[in-house]
């Protein structure tokens, strides 16, 4: 077939050859685009319409509402071109003939190096402290995550053409195990620090004092943590807050005048076989059913900015609600606020005029700062104002327990609820929300004002501490109530009081009226557990000493102890005693002989140990707290008992097992002999 175009251009190209390689060619590209964009910018230093010297360039239109805007077209044309011409000229430059072939297989890359290996590499570059500075917040923001120390001098690598695969593995690190941490408590909630109760030796301090505590604000708290997936920090779990917050079924009281008696058991310890537990318990008086005892409360709400949260402030109101239906005739209610300023939202008012006081609960809402002094020296106030003889007058705090703002003198703050508590106006504090809950000073307000301490984290909570439980928030049968135990040295060589590390009492204090003390309220029940060695076992930790008591221990006598009790009646000012010893008819050889009360409280104890970690509890399983939980449930009407259940479960899942070793065995695996 002959050829239609015998002068085609593109066969005279065939035999053409190709130009050499220029070696200015990429200078060339390079320098070309940059003329261009000097033009561009040239062209464009006139003065736009509409601008003045010293005036931002503004567009010709008009924005809306005749506001004027940035005109956009030179900086978007000249952004335009720059990436048009510069990845052009780089293009030609690496794609063409202009490339050198070494060059053209292999491009270069950067990649950073761990610190660890900088001082082998070559042509290093020194990363400015500024950019070291801008990154290290960054690896710092999850507290629970560990960042590194920065080295002094961070550097990186530009890796050269003859770059071998290993680049491949340095430009992708492999996680570290480091990054790896179990959830932990949030920031911003405070609590107060104490150390874990230390094991004693009965010949070296034979007595134990403490203050009860009926508080349960703690294992709320602790309760929400892991149901939101966090581990509580240590000082948040309070073990005698997580017993107390069961009830318990000990023998009841026969009349107001002596208004509990303690129960008593002794049995093997569930996570040490060479030890046992000495539980104590107590149940306060409940009065008949007809009996209305009047209350004069008052509500002082927080409705500062940090309440506007669904579980503060709308909770709150919720909760208060729900008191409000549980109250009669005889009471009489009075809301004050605190926020950047004290006022009175509701005057005193009889609790039956409900819509008034509802009313007056829904209209608040959340601003300002938080002035907690003058809130609560004005809920003193209107208490005084409405005080009724002989019935319950009562200043219940609600916050999320900020007190940042306004108290310049926390311990006059103090001393202030205390002379009113000794005028007969007592103080509950309520905690709501996380995030800037201050628990130290919630429980301590609420200890100086004879009051109770509780967390509301939802609306079951707060229907079981001012509904369920209103009796006991409000009825407050006994004062002051310490208890003091004596161990026999003869039975007993070393003991340990589980919990109450915040309510511990001198000696001393025991016998003088003038020590404030913890209160229990109609109904409330109160536990606490020893942990005890039976004398001769061999399974002591404390070494006796070489030069001291030389005198021979006394006879056992039929007692592994002594308890003593001291109280006193809500109008009293003189405390009562109340002592029973510990025989060996409270004794039981088999954990599993004990009733259903002594058994929960046990796995209570033992999950609030492994909880927060403790040098003495530890060892036992979650499988087995677990367990012992579901043979302690009983009958459980409430549901409180499986939803504990249900916690260690989760416990188990943040908190796995395997952290500490278990302990030492008698060897055959069996249950100690009874002390007696």
């Amino acid at each position: 077939m002959s050829n239609e175009f015998p002068n085609d251009p593109f066969e005279q190209l065939r035999d053409a050859q190709a130009p050499a390689p220029h070696a200015d060619a990429r200078q060339q590209a390079l320098a070309a685009g940059m003329a261009a964009f000097a033009a561009q910018q040239n062209k464009s230093s006139a003065p736009t319409q509409g601008s003045g010297w010293g005036q931002r360039l503004t567009a010709i239109i008009t924005s809306w509402k005749g506001k004027t805007i940035m005109d956009l077209r030179i900086p978007i044309g000249t952004a335009a071109i720059a990436l048009l011409v510069l990845p052009l000229g780089y293009q030609l430059y690496t794609s063409t003939s202009m490339t050198p072939a070494d060059l053209a297989e292999q491009p270069p890359a950067v990649i950073v190096q761990p610190p660890a290996e900088l001082a082998a590499t070559e042509g290093q570059v020194t990363v400015p402290e500024t950019v070291r500075k801008s990154v290290a917040p960054i690896a710092g923001r999850d507290q629970s995550i560990a960042a590194p120390e920065p080295a002094p001098l961070q550097t990186m690598r530009v890796m050269t053409p003859a770059a071998t695969a290993e680049s491949d593995a340095l430009a992708m690190p492999a996680p570290q195990s480091s990054m790896v941490a179990l959830p932990s408590q949030p920031s911003g909630d405070t609590f107060a620090g104490f150390d874990e109760q230390r094991l004693k030796s009965v010949v070296d301090e034979p007595v134990s004092t403490f203050s009860i505590d009926v508080d349960t604000a703690s294992y709320s708290y602790v309760r929400r943590m892991l149901e939101d997936g966090y581990v509580p920090e240590p000082d948040a779990v309070r073990i005698e807050e997580l017993l107390n917050y069961f009830s318990y079924d000990y023998r009841a009281a026969e009349s107001a005048a002596a208004p509990f008696r303690p129960s008593l058991a002794v049995y093997p310890t569930p996570w040490n076989a060479r030890t046992q537990l000495l539980q104590i318990g107590i149940k306060g008086y409940e009065p008949a059913g007809g009996a209305d005892k009047a209350s004069n409360l008052v509500f002082l709400i927080d409705s500062s900015g940090s309440m506007d949260e669904p579980d503060k402030l709308p909770l709150l109101k919720r909760a208060f609600a729900l008191l409000v239906d549980q109250l009669s005739a005889n009471d009489t209610v009075s809301i004050v606020v605190y926020a950047g300023s004290a006022g009175v939202v509701l005057e005193p008012t009889v609790a039956t005029q409900k819509a008034k006081i509802l009313g007056a609960l829904d209209q608040l809402s959340a601003g300002g700062s938080t002035a907690g002094a003058a809130g609560i020296a004005l809920a003193y106030r209107l208490a005084e104002q409405s005080r009724v003889e002989g019935g319950t007058n009562r200043v219940i705090l609600a916050t999320d327990g900020d007190f940042n703002v306004g108290i310049d003198d926390p311990d006059a703050l103090e001393d202030f609820i205390k002379s009113k508590r000794d005028g007969g106006v007592t103080l509950s504090v309520l905690g709501f929300g996380r995030g800037n809950l201050d628990d130290a000073t919630m429980q301590a307000l609420a200890q100086t004002g004879n009051g109770n301490a509780s967390y509301i984290s939802s609306f079951r909570e707060a229907q079981k501490v001012l509904v369920e439980e209103i009796g006991g928030t409000l009825d407050m049968i006994a004062k002051d109530v310490k208890i003091q135990v004596e161990f026999n040295p003869a039975v007993v060589s070393e003991y340990r009081l589980v919990g109450y590390e915040t309510r511990a009492l001198n000696r001393e204090d025991f016998n003088n009226d003038a020590v404030d003390a913890g209160d229990i309220g109609a109904g409330h029940t109160v536990t606490a557990i020893y942990e005890i060695t039976p004398a001769g076992s061999g399974a002591g930790l404390i070494d006796p000493l070489r030069y001291g008591q030389t005198t021979v221990a006394p006879e056992a006598g039929g007692e592994i102890a002594f308890l003593k009790m001291r109280y006193k009646l809500p109008d009293s000012d003189v405390s009562q005693l109340i002592e029973q010893p510990v025989t060996a008819d409270v004794v039981y050889g088999d954990i599993a002989e004990v009733g259903v009360d002594q058994k929960f409280a046990a796995a209570v104890a033992a999950f609030g140990q492994k909880l927060k970690g403790s040098d003495y509890g530890s060892a036992m399983g979650w499988d087995a707290i677990e367990a012992l939980a579901r043979s302690g449930m009983g009958s459980d009407e409430s549901g409180y008992r499986a939803e504990f259940i249900q916690l260690v479960r989760t416990a188990s899942l943040l908190k796995p097992d395997g952290a500490r070793s278990a302990p030492e065995s008698d060897g055959d695996g069996k249950v100690p002999q009874p002390l007696l």
